[in-house]
């Protein structure tokens, strides 16, 4: 019910009510749920599964999501990605984003280039250039850019920090502002906090460090 009811083009799928309702020329999209691709215009090559997936988006292009509300808010980023719920819910112009797991990237709104795979995995990101593979993975990062972490709480207190490498359950869980550490290893580098320029690597190393 009011399915494509403004297209002019070919080679749609809309399944749901309101799936692609405002759709005129945008072409090869596929909106399966209710209100899934919802305001698209011009925006082609949209995969939207799941009810409220993409509704905002209007001319991005080449954006998959899948699971409630996922890239709910986009507008004009593309090329993004988002599998399970609530995952890149408030992006709108941000573009290159992948994000897979209930909240992943759900705070990033114009933050490129983005990867976060697990459960809250870059929960709050704003920034660019992150990677967050584990749950919880630099959940709270604001504005820090450049942070690869992996394992479940891998840098998960950063908020502003840059080029952290965290590989390893909790490695570096304890990081906020510090700049250019590397903990590789579980439990590495875990009780520093604003630290720079450190490198620690095997389970436990430096994990009672209180000075850079």
């Amino acid at each position: 019910h009011n399915t494509l009811v403004s297209n002019t083009v070919s080679s749609l799928t809309a399944l749901g009510h309101g799936a692609l309702f405002s759709n005129t020329s945008g072409g090869s999209n596929v909106a399966v749920g209710r209100h899934s691709l919802l305001s698209n215009t011009t925006g082609a090559s949209n995969t939207a599964v799941g009810n409220h997936t993409l509704d905002a988006n209007t001319t991005g292009a080449a954006n998959t999501g899948v699971g409630h509300n996922a890239l709910g808010a986009n507008t004009t980023g593309n090329h993004n990605v988002a599998v399970g719920s609530s995952s890149l819910t408030r992006n709108t112009s941000g573009s290159d984003n992948v994000a897979m797991g209930y909240g992943a990237l759900d705070a990033n709104l114009v933050g490129t280039k983005n990867t976060g795979l697990g459960r809250l995995s870059l929960l709050l990101n704003t920034a660019s250039n992150n990677t967050a593979v584990g749950y919880a993975s630099l959940q709270n990062n604001t504005t820090g850019s450049s942070n690869v972490a992996i394992g479940k709480n891998a840098g998960t207190s950063l908020t502003t920090a840059v080029n952290l490498c965290a590989v390893g359950t909790n490695a570096a869980d304890s990081i906020t502002t510090g700049v250019s550490n590397t903990a590789i290893g579980t439990g590495a580098l875990s009780a520093a906090t604003t630290h720079f320029d450190n490198v620690a690597v095997g389970t436990g190393a430096m994990g009672s460090a209180t000075a850079s």
